[in-house]
């Protein structure tokens, strides 16, 4: 089957036809490293390696680029709040970032490019547009460059908008502009803001704007034409409209697919920082693994808007555990350790809902109905070793095979923390009746107890603080 992929431009579910048979050039917006990541940051993160996953069983050869801003304007006021470097904040964030992408086992992309080490590529193509007479400096001294949107017929074809009825930015800087909608390509530097955070151009010291620093990457690293375009839905306006109208008008064709994820909300609103819903990976990771953690994620569609509560991570999290039980009774391997390579072929239904914009939901119902296949098959007696095959491939794909390298040393999973403080809870139970025995003088009632904690494997040690126990 062809893959067929939803495409935001045309509003339609298309068949993907790459650039260049048998390859996939995918662009994917990252973070601005600002503050801690939390489990909305990571959505895009997961939803779009799932992709990548996907077109490389497929056979494609995927470059995968995903960038990272780290300087812009949240980047120099937290920092300055904090009474630290701009760049000090940028990458003690990004080392946060990377840990989440790896708690979660986000593969790295090909390459994940800074910002501020593409500022000469940023400039070459400002310096584009302005000959092209998309783009302006500023006459008012500031170093500012605009974008001119009404130079460019067609700005708004992405989200289907004309200039007229776009409202412009609530926290637009006006001071220069032709129109309150034209856009900065390049922001003179205000005495107010550190001099390391600007570099020189033609125009002034002064740093780039937002949406000139993902074309300029995207551009040096897959061409003035490739495949796929990604990132979360809030930003199809302004960001991605502006990328795609700035890099058209400057000559490239830019992207063929645009894809965007949903969000992950709370009480409704969008999961962010400036609503104060969000929740650190490091704290949803006390409560679950990151493998159940991901398979909550994916297991909702891409494009879905998903409303976060823990009682669904918890269920979702029984499920993943149900599967890796099966996994372990039919004999195959889930520990941390080694490859996950299985031989199991994939369901046919499985493929079809992937291949069908990364049909996530239907294809981990095929999971769920293969491991209820897999579990009679052992309660009859039956061979389970093809049916086990398949679940580790289906698990591959997903990114949540249990024996996935990358799930070593992430220390006890949300499931075995739980484990623990049930054992714990059972056997304090136990240790006082034990107690209460010894001081009843019921010493054969207390030896029985000893006696069954013992047969468990645990073994008990009488302190003068009072019994403790420890697995033997």
């Amino acid at each position: 089957m062809t893959i067929r992929l939803y495409d935001t431009a045309t509003r339609e579910v298309r068949d993907f036809v790459p650039l260049h048979e048998g390859r996939a050039g995918l662009y994917v917006c990252g973070l601005t490293v600002q503050s801690e990541p939390h489990v909305g940051h990571v959505r895009s993160a997961v939803n779009f390696d799932v992709l990548q996953r996907w077109l490389r069983h497929r056979g494609y050869e995927v470059t995968f680029i995903r960038n990272i801003t780290d300087i812009d304007d949240k980047i120099l006021a937290k920092s300055a709040e904090q009474g630290r470097p701009w760049y000090n904040l940028a990458y003690a964030m990004k080392i946060e970032l990377d840990k989440a992408y790896a708690a979660l086992n986000v593969a790295p992309p090909t390459y994940e490019p800074a910002a501020t080490g593409h500022i000469p590529e940023m400039i070459v193509l400002i310096e584009r547009l302005i000959d092209r007479g998309h783009a302006y400096p500023a006459e008012d001294g500031s170093g500012d460059v605009y974008f001119d949107v009404r130079s460019w017929p067609s700005y708004g074809e992405l989200t289907h908008q004309g200039v007229d009825d776009m409202e412009p930015a609530a926290d637009a800087d006006p001071r220069g502009k032709r129109d309150p909608r034209d856009f900065a390509l390049w922001k003179g530097r205000k005495d107010s803001e550190p001099e390391t955070a600007s570099w020189p151009s033609p125009w002034g010291r002064g740093r780039p704007g937002w949406h000139i620093e993902c074309s300029a990457m995207a551009g040096k690293y897959l061409g003035e034409a490739f495949d796929i375009h990604g990132g979360g839905v809030d930003l199809r306006f302004p960001h991605h409209e502006n990328e795609q109208a700035q890099s058209r008008a400057a000559g490239a064709h830019f992207a063929s697919y645009w894809m965007h994820n949903a969000w992950i909300t709370t009480a409704g609103e969008k999961m962010s920082k400036s609503l104060g819903n969000t929740l650190s990976i490091p704290s949803v990771l006390q409560r679950v693994s990151g493998a159940e953690l991901r398979f909550y994620m994916v297991a909702a569609h891409y494009r879905s808007h998903v409303e976060f509560s823990f009682e669904a991570l918890d269920e979702a999290a029984a499920g993943y555990q149900r599967i890796v039980s099966f996994l372990d009774r039919a004999g195959v391997s889930t520990g941390s350790t080694g490859s996950t390579g299985s031989g199991g072929a994939l369901p046919d239904a499985f493929a079809a809902a992937m291949d069908d914009d990364l049909g996530t939901p239907a294809a981990v119902a095929v999971l769920y109905d293969t491991v209820r296949e897999g579990n009679r098959q052992l309660a009859a007696g039956e061979d389970v070793a093809a049916t086990a095959g398949a679940v580790c491939a289906m698990l591959d794909v997903l990114g949540v095979h249990p024996a996935d390298p990358t799930w070593a040393g992430a220390g006890a999973s949300g499931a075995e923390e739980r484990l623990t403080a049930a054992v714990d809870a059972l056997v304090a139970g136990l240790l006082e009746e034990r107690t209460q025995a010894r001081a009843d003088k019921d010493w054969a009632r207390a030896d029985a107890i000893r006696d069954r904690i013992k047969a468990a494997g645990i073994e008990v040690t009488d302190t003068p603080d009072g019994p403790t126990w420890s697995v033997s």
